[in-house]
């Protein structure tokens, strides 16, 4: 099996290649929010890139969570916290969700053979599914406005640490060493580690400090969120 890690959504097109396993991940917050919605029964998250289409998913009836830099959008039901999606409100339903980086990183990559959703919150779950579908995995660091970040660096080399535990694993770029020595820095403390980063300036800028703990805790669900290029959902196996 070959893992390699791309570090941002804008060097993609340098890593992807045909029959890919893509994870991607976005640990503050939206990948992370993803897995609690679906944990707390939704039937289906409806991804999209742009405000104007949730807009009009808003306008036929569908619940919508949307954010931009960080806060709530105005017309939406919810925001990015994996706290708004309580069972109460998702329970059964499509949810439409559209964020700041993590659902373009999904439009991105939509294409490719298999599209997973990673979190710390599925670490354990996520990777025995990618040994057991094999072939090359690539995950994609959603970042911020294309910039790399510390948070979902860390799960590359946590996920990186995890593969190589369990399964023969050849890295194929400098990527996944880089994430892997920053998860060796980090592990025994990820949240004091992760404390002078620009993302969670922001959430503690936007009152939201108290998700960085949470989206930072392992193994707290235990199922894999996937894209169905057909019905152009997320659903869980």
């Amino acid at each position: 099996m070959i893992l390699d890690i791309c570090l941002s959504p804008a060097l993609y097109p340098f890593y992807k290649k045909e029959n890919d396993t893509v994870i991607v991940v976005d640990i503050f917050r939206a990948s992370t929010t993803m897995c609690a919605t679906f944990a707390n029964g939704a039937s289906a998250i409806i991804p999209v890139a742009d405000i104007e289409e949730a807009k009009r998913y808003k306008s036929q009836g569908y619940p919508v969570g949307a954010e931009r830099n960080t806060r709530k959008c105005d017309f939406a039901d919810f925001g990015n916290s994996p706290f708004d999606y309580t069972r109460e409100k998702v329970e059964g339903k499509e949810i439409v969700f559209t964020t700041t980086n993590g659902t373009h990183a999904i439009k991105l990559a939509h294409g490719c053979k298999t599209l997973l959703i990673g979190a710390f919150s599925n670490i354990d779950v996520l990777a025995k599914k990618c040994i057991e579908i094999g072939n090359r995995i690539v995950v994609i660091c959603a970042g911020w406005n294309n910039r790399v970040n510390i948070e979902d660096t860390l799960f590359g080399g946590a996920f990186a640490e995890k593969l190589s535990g369990e399964h023969h694993i050849k890295w194929d770029s400098d990527a996944v060493k880089i994430a892997w020595q920053l998860w060796q820095s980090a592990k025994h403390d990820p949240l004091n580690y992760i404390k002078d980063s620009e993302h969670y300036q922001r959430l503690i800028d936007n009152k939201a400090e108290g998700d960085a703990s949470f989206c930072l805790q392992p193994n707290t669900i235990n199922l894999v969120p996937y894209y169905d290029g057909v019905e152009k959902k997320l659903k869980i196996y």
